[in-house]
């Protein structure tokens, strides 16, 4: 079985922030920090180099397989913000019709520009995803 690369470590959230050269991918990433941070009410932790991730989640696979990864996270990269939820986001198709400029992979959402988006509706689908993950209804959990 391949070893699992992406980690936790005690890497400083903020100095990853604040160390994000290009200013808009910077701005992008503190407001998904911040929304993310508002919609879990988890603290933030690095997850390899360069993945901010909240909450904590156990997985297993019928293989056997299993670890530990963040519950929702996200990753400035070159090409666009990428936003990871754990469920995934196909079940979320109400809430995407509603987001604005969007791509979407299996568990992934990438967004250009946060000012593309509507940060309401993605506050709504990362309390959702969250709540769903971590089996807590108080929030919301069930997907749209």
């Amino acid at each position: 079985m391949a070893d699992v690369k992406t980690t936790p470590h005690e890497g400083d959230v903020p100095a990853f922030l604040d160390g994000i050269e290009d200013p808009q991918r910077q701005a992008d990433a503190k407001a998904a920090h911040d929304l993310i941070s508002q919609a879990t009410g988890a603290s933030p932790k690095m997850w390899g180099a360069s993945i901010v991730g909240f909450g904590d989640y156990h997985y297993s696979y019928d293989s056997g397989r299993e670890g530990d990864t963040f519950v929702v996270g996200f990753s400035p990269r070159k090409a666009s913000l990428t936003l990871y939820l754990m469920d995934g986001v196909e079940k979320y198709g109400n809430l995407l019709d509603r987001l604005g400029k969007h791509s979407t992979g299996k568990a992934c959402l990438y967004i250009t520009q946060m000012s593309d988006i509507d940060p309401d509706v993605l506050q709504e689908m990362v309390t959702r995803s969250y709540a769903y993950t971590t089996g807590s209804r108080a929030a919301g959990g069930k997907p749209e």
